[in-house]
């Protein structure tokens, strides 16, 4: 599926807007900019449309970014830096929704999230990437990630998913993997970040990891240790959860788990649509099951569960009681 495009005129728009404040004021670009507004009418209602939806001085991101601080806070410093390109400007607004139309709409589903990301995965597709600074980036499937590589920063922003990263050491540039909870600073080499509904949880596989809320909220979280961060605080996990990394093997490792957790984490490699009926999503479940085989373990699951798995098309299963 191609990826949706904006029309060349509100992409004409775009480049002005990098152009114009990609540095100190100049007044031969000012004349050409100002040619191009008058030559069309189409030109000037462009630009006043995006104008208004990111206001005279990004208000709307500022907005936004008070909002969503883990995601509107990056589309900010996009905006706002000097050397933004034009790819970086419209991936923001697209992923923000400031333009509306089919990109608004698939920027607000997970599809629209990967198309607008520098990295991802499929539905059923694990990945290993070799970042430049040598670190080493393993996603889950249906994950995506942004990068912000520069000589002053190494960071990671996880969308959606799921991750795991070997990080390369560098004093100078600290690896950040930041979610819509807040940010989580490399102090050692590995660790794991899945960006779950309305938390972020974080696992550390290897030496130690600095979690920060965006409201300053601080944790060191060491080797074996997990944490789920939250929008106001972070809380240890009880257990050892250094077996969640096992889906680098292809292998969903569970300790006493609902069912309903166990299915969302075979969402993603499950391509139709699984329904858990509420009387049964409690349900306690432990074990080790193949990912890459999701009605394998649903079956799994109806042999040792008081469950019924009901499937009317590939396209359909229902699990409820038996």
């Amino acid at each position: 599926m191609s990826k949706p495009r904006l029309d060349p005129v509100s992409e004409q728009a775009i480049d002005w807007m990098v152009a114009l404040r990609a540095g100190t004021p100049d007044a031969a670009l000012q004349e050409r900019f100002d040619a191009w507004l008058a030559s069309d009418r189409a030109h000037r209602q462009a630009w006043d449309k995006l104008h208004e939806r990111l206001g005279a001085s990004f208000n709307t991101v500022r907005a936004l970014d008070r909002r969503l601080p883990g995601q509107a806070g990056e589309a900010r410093q996009v905006l706002l830096q000097p050397n933004a390109s034009r790819r970086d400007a419209l991936r923001v607004i697209a992923g923000l929704g400031l333009l509306g139309g089919s990109l608004w709409l698939g920027s607000k589903s997970h599809f629209g999230e990967s198309l607008l990301a520098d990295l991802h995965t499929g539905r059923g597709q694990r990945q290993n990437f070799n970042l430049s600074d040598g670190s080493r980036l393993s996603l889950n499937a249906d994950s995506a990630v942004d990068l912000r590589f520069d000589g002053q920063q190494r960071m990671v922003i996880l969308r959606h998913g799921e991750l795991v990263i070997d990080v390369a050491p560098d004093p100078s540039r600290p690896l950040i993997v930041r979610t819509a909870e807040g940010d989580m600073r490399a102090l050692g080499t590995r660790f794991l970040v899945a960006q779950e509904q309305d938390a972020s949880r974080l696992v550390v596989l290897q030496h130690s990891v600095e979690a920060r809320l965006f409201d300053g909220t601080t944790q060191i979280v060491r080797e074996g240790q997990a944490a789920l961060l939250s929008s106001r605080n972070i809380t240890f996990a009880r257990d050892d959860e250094r077996r969640r990394a096992e889906w680098l093997n292809g292998r969903l490792n569970v300790l006493d788990e609902s069912l309903e957790q166990v299915v969302d984490a075979l969402r993603p490699y499950h391509r139709g649509f699984v329904r858990v009926a509420p009387e049964v999503r409690g349900l306690r479940v432990q074990g080790v099951f193949p990912l890459d085989d999701p009605e394998r373990t649903f079956g799994a699951l109806a042999e040792t569960l008081p469950i019924r798995v009901e499937r009317y098309s590939p396209w359909l299963t229902l699990i409820g009681k038996k």
